[in-house]
């Protein structure tokens, strides 16, 4: 019987790697891979309904299920993952020392929508009080279009938020890749590894940011495929968690990997990158009232809406 194939975009990392150079099979499909950068497969994705299954922003996926108009269903494989606290930039000549100091500024963002930036919202909001929808956000170019109720001060920046931030035009940015340096820009959190180890011993959340999710019609069409997908790549992210154990040749270019890895695993509670659909409810059930609280959820969304049926109760 021949396979199925299907066009598959993601980033090249160490959890998706396996899948794409064969090491792990899907029963049944033969992929056409597609590597690429998370910006352009998401404008792609979610535009033109360019892959058949395709990494996907969380915080887009939330917008399109919320307004009923998602071109996908996901599938709970975290592709990515990051804590945001070292995202947050300032310019060093407004007094801004704390977060605390944010409220009432002008922050520029690539895209209001993005993941990272509805993290940072929601942390500065409910863990540093700051309102969030007093803030000026100013964006880059939105990958789709957002309609935002009244009372939300967001508008086009004419430039790169790192353009504007450079220049003196905003107080901060909130951006996954850091600026070129500047005299007069630095993080808000200097040392943000302690702040964001700190935050994940209050919420338990290591944020997520992608999932892996499959086209309606396709997955429709082969309502077999999402939990066959959870499978395999719960299968890749095994293979790369042990890679990063492995001290007769080292995988990854970092002299003490192993012993990071074990350091993360006693501070992480043992999972250091979770996987399932159980054990991330409560973190997609934040990322949704945050997505609420930010105008971008024209309605309240169950965690459940998010992710196809069949893949549930599936553990990695």
């Amino acid at each position: 019987m021949a396979k199925l194939r299907l066009t598959l975009a993601c980033t090249l990392s160490d959890r998706t790697r396996p899948i794409l150079d064969g090491r792990v099979q899907v029963p049944g499909v033969e992929f056409v891979a597609l590597p690429g950068e998370p910006e352009d497969i998401f404008r792609r994705a979610l535009r033109d309904r360019a892959f058949e299954v395709s990494e996907l922003s969380l915080g887009s996926h939330i917008v399109t299920t919320a307004r009923g108009d998602s071109p996908y269903i996901g599938v709970p494989i975290f592709l990515s993952r990051a804590f945001r606290h070292s995202a947050i930039y300032i310019r060093t000549d407004r007094g801004i020392t704390r977060p605390e100091d944010l409220a009432g500024r002008t922050i520029a963002l690539p895209e209001y929508q993005q993941t990272a930036a509805l993290w940072v919202r929601g942390i500065l909001r409910e863990t540093h009080g700051v309102d969030t929808k007093a803030i000026k956000w100013r964006i880059g170019a939105e990958r789709i279009a957002i309609q935002l109720p009244e009372g939300f001060d967001v508008a086009p920046l004419g430039e790169t938020p790192e353009n504007a931030l450079r220049e003196g035009r905003v107080d901060a940015m909130i951006g996954p890749r850091p600026p070129a340096p500047h005299p007069h820009i630095a993080r808000l959190f200097p040392d943000y590894p302690a702040a964001e180890k700190e935050w994940f011993k209050q919420t338990g959340f290591f944020p997520l940011m992608h999932c892996l999710a499959v086209r309606r019609d396709v997955a429709e069409a082969h309502p077999w495929l999402p939990l066959i997908l959870f499978r395999a790549f719960a299968e890749a992210r095994r293979i790369s968690l042990e890679e990063l154990r492995l001290v007769n040749v080292l995988r990854v270019s970092l002299p003490w990997i192993a012993a990071a890895m074990e350091e993360q695993e006693r501070a992480m509670g043992g999972d250091v990158w979770p996987y399932g659909f159980a054990k991330n409810r409560d973190e997609i059930a934040a990322m949704i009232r945050f997505a609420r609280a930010d105008g971008l959820a024209a309605r309240d969304v169950t965690p459940e809406e998010l992710f196809h049926p069949s893949t549930y109760a599936e553990l990695p």
